[in-house]
């Protein structure tokens, strides 16, 4: 792949998506883009993105798009988060909602290990949650949906016993029991766009996404949580990401590593 078709990609990927690669990841992106190439009938990475740049097709668009971006997650991935959620954040927060139902959305779900994480805490507690998951890809929402793991993904942050309570073995697969597939609603959303419906949740989890976005996107993304979060509601990043100090939508928690509420300027404003 030559440096123009890189620059390229970098600006398709922050116009559609928000997200900006690396300059390192040059090699990687190939890498990434080689199975799209072959399953969209190219001979090479370059003949599609000639075929990209000379014709822009929505669809090979959007495939380039989700083949690089970062699908990197696991089981309980930072368990503190997911021990704060079932023992603090759905007892306290379902006490102040009518008959104690919490909803709550993972706003980047990959393949679904975040939002499966959620349900299994709220199923062994007995809370009442309704739990959106959604992500700009469309096969990781497929993923997410069918709830079919490989031994490595299914190994990965949950215990022998927890992998037996909430998946059967399928094949060489592993597929979450209907119990825990019926607490998760997948769906395909781009951050950057306006949310279908009114919504609102009462936590939001957008981890480890901001960090990978564009700066002058950021934003954006940041305001649209805002608006799809209830004023008393909790929004939870990653361990090590921040909101930009120029953004005044949000406050972080004192320590509580990643987790963020309403900043009395936003509340006023929607006052």
């Amino acid at each position: 792949m030559i440096q123009d078709d890189f620059e390229r990609l970098q600006a398709l990927m922050v116009s559609r998506a928000g997200f900006r690669l690396g300059r390192d990841r040059i090699h990687l992106a190939e890498h990434r883009l080689a199975p799209v190439a072959r399953r969209e009938g190219f001979d090479t990475v370059d003949d599609m993105l000639a075929s990209l740049w000379a014709k822009p097709v929505a669809s090979l668009g959007w495939a380039v798009i989700e083949a690089l971006l970062n699908p990197e997650t696991w089981f309980r991935r930072d368990r503190a988060v997911f021990d704060t959620f079932t023992r603090e954040l759905l007892p306290a927060i379902g006490r102040a909602r009518p008959e104690g139902l919490v909803k709550v959305w993972s706003a980047g779900c990959s393949h679904g290990q975040e939002p499966y994480s959620l349900a299994m805490g709220a199923l062994e507690t007995g809370a009442n949650v309704e739990i959106v998951a959604t992500d700009l890809s469309q096969r990781a929402v497929e993923r997410g949906r069918a709830g079919s793991y490989t031994a490595f993904e299914i190994q990965r942050g949950l215990s022998a016993q927890t992998m037996l309570n909430w998946f059967d073995p399928a094949d060489d697969a592993w597929v979450a029991k209907p119990a825990l597939k019926n607490a998760v609603r997948f769906a395909r959303h781009n951050l950057l766009d306006q949310p279908a419906d009114a919504a609102q949740f009462d936590v939001i989890l957008c981890r480890n996404v901001l960090s990978e976005m564009d700066p002058a996107k950021r934003g954006q993304v940041v305001d649209g949580l805002e608006k799809r979060l209830v004023d008393d509601g909790v929004l939870i990043l990653g361990a090590d990401e921040r909101i930009d100090a120029d953004t005044v939508a949000f406050r972080p928690v004192g320590g509580r590593k990643g987790l963020f509420v309403k900043a009395p300027s936003a509340l006023s404003r929607a006052a």
